[in-house]
């Protein structure tokens, strides 16, 4: 089995989940997130676009059930024993092969768990399982429980998250050998990409943002490539990858002259970041975090330029997004706590002068000031 994790190290997982569905009172739980396989079992896939589920019980057993093309992968990257085959065919409902399992596990009218927050379960598949659950038993939601156990990482973890920072930092270094005048964007994605690659590294959970020019203002990944020009912005945004843990970063790297706005925003964002860094301790929830972000860009005159979230949890993540919960925003009440990887990011967007700053690194919180994993200085870049 090609397992990332020594088995004590799942042991010491389920252990953790079986506390916690013994506190809610569940019989069991229907995982359909593959963050949540991958966590308790090792299992590693993109099977999760169909409907398939881990189904565990209090007592701390599991059954998968999924299609035909990830037998095998389950039996090589997971500790999973109970196989469970739904077979593709004309109007197949694998929900209720679902309930018919659940059935013969004698969870009839017990209290079941179900991860419904997931790109695991779509709408579609979600509506078919609460028909067939509807008289089954006592059905809860308990989307964002294994969520929860997952944002503490473990020592084994933290050395993942350690060696995907590495390997964004290898990214960047490959991109800045690139960059300047005449650059393609295409040559610089490709050299961030490979760097990871030949660094052992893996597939983000969501495309690397690359854009100048205009585009240098926009927070997502769009089709079609530029070259660089004499005085230019480039805003990247990628993560180093590494057993499918993420450690992102964000940078604008400006070709020719820095601009007295850029000059501007590049301090507004360094002094936002160091805010961040300052109030990502212990002592804080994710909304003190937000707060330090957000008085900075007010006192700078950019409120109206920075986004409403300014960073979120970081870990083993799927498609479509490296993003995981919980999220610096106004308001949350969720508290920093040692061992949470966190990615901050300063997004600042001036679409009245068309320019664009950012500035970001993971952390990896401590009982006391958070460690930055990347060793790349902040300075601001100018090729």
């Amino acid at each position: 089995m090609a397992l990332h994790f020594e088995p004590e190290e799942f042991a010491a997982r389920r252990d953790r989940l079986m506390m916690v569905m013994a506190e809610q009172k569940l019989d069991a739980m229907l995982l359909f997130a593959q963050e949540s396989m991958y966590w308790l079992t090792g299992y590693d896939t993109f099977g999760f676009c169909f409907f398939q589920c881990l189904v565990v019980k209090s007592d701390g057993s599991h059954v998968l059930m999924t299609r035909s093309a990830d037998l095998r992968q389950a039996r090589q990257t997971s500790n999973i024993e109970n196989i469970v085959i739904w077979a593709d065919r004309d109007n197949a409902n694998p929900a209720a092969d679902l309930r018919e399992l659940l059935n013969d596990l004698d969870l009839l009218g017990k209290r079941i768990g179900v991860e419904y927050q997931t790109h695991g379960l779509t709408a579609a598949n979600g509506r078919k399982l609460d028909e067939q659950l509807a008289a089954f038993g006592q059905i809860v939601d308990a989307s964002g429980l294994v969520d929860k156990l997952r944002v503490l990482k473990s020592p084994a973890e933290i050395v993942y998250a350690r060696k995907a920072a590495e390997l964004g930092d290898e990214a960047l270094n490959a991109a800045l050998k690139l960059i300047k005048a005449g650059a393609d964007e295409g040559a610089i994605l490709a050299a961030m990409q490979g760097a990871i690659f030949a660094g052992g590294g893996d597939y983000p959970a969501n495309e690397f943002i690359i854009g100048s020019g205009e585009d240098a203002l926009l927070c997502r990944y769009k089709a079609g490539r530029r070259k660089l020009t004499k005085n230019d912005q480039l805003t990247l945004e990628w993560a180093g990858v590494y057993r499918h843990y993420h450690a992102a970063a964000m940078r604008t790297v400006l070709t020719g002259k820095a601009s007295k706005r850029h000059l501007e925003l590049y301090d507004a964002a360094r002094e936002a970041l160091e805010a961040v860094e300052e109030a990502m301790t212990p002592a804080s929830t994710f909304g003190d975090v937000f707060d330090a972000h957000s008085r900075v860009m007010e006192a700078h005159d950019l409120t109206r330029h920075r986004l409403n979230a300014c960073g979120y949890s970081q870990g083993a993540r799927f498609t479509p997004s490296w993003m995981d919960m919980p999220m610096f925003y106004s308001g949350n009440p969720e508290r920093i706590q040692p061992d949470m990887t966190l990615f901050a990011h300063m997004i600042i967007m001036d679409s009245d002068s068309g320019t664009a700053m950012t500035l970001g690194r993971t952390y990896l919180t401590t009982n006391g000031a958070a460690q930055p994993l990347s060793r790349q200085p902040l300075d601001l870049i100018v090729k």
